[in-house]
């Protein structure tokens, strides 16, 4: 059996906000759980805790300044668009809730992928 190494009980959270959200999808990424939209990854249980958003990139840097959230770096790069929260900062449902709507209100801009 594999390790889980992202919270269970994040994933439960977000997977409960986005249940009715239609095109949602789950995936093991990165080391944690990726929900995704219209095959577009939103959020993250992120294997480093707390979860990891996408967000219009021409709001990153603004969110970062007016909100806990920082830029998520991978492989050394700072990625404009996603953002890491910490655990603490969504604490709340309502903490939460802001997030994934956030993201998925971004991701839903995007076309659909095709498998």
């Amino acid at each position: 059996m594999a390790r889980v190494t992202y919270d269970v009980r994040i994933a439960d959270r977000i997977r409960e906000v986005l249940a009715t959200t239609s095109g949602v999808s789950e995936r093991k990424m990165f080391g944690g759980l990726a929900f995704l939209v219209n095959g577009h990854m939103a959020v993250a249980a992120s294997a480093k805790g707390g979860v990891m958003v996408r967000v219009d990139p021409e709001k990153s840097d603004r969110l970062v300044a007016t909100t806990p959230a920082e830029l998520v770096v991978m492989r050394g790069r700072t990625m404009p668009g996603w953002l890491r929260v910490q655990a603490s900062d969504v604490r709340t449902a309502r903490q939460l809730r802001k997030w994934i709507e956030r993201s998925v209100t971004y991701t839903q801009t995007l076309p659909p992928k095709r498998h």
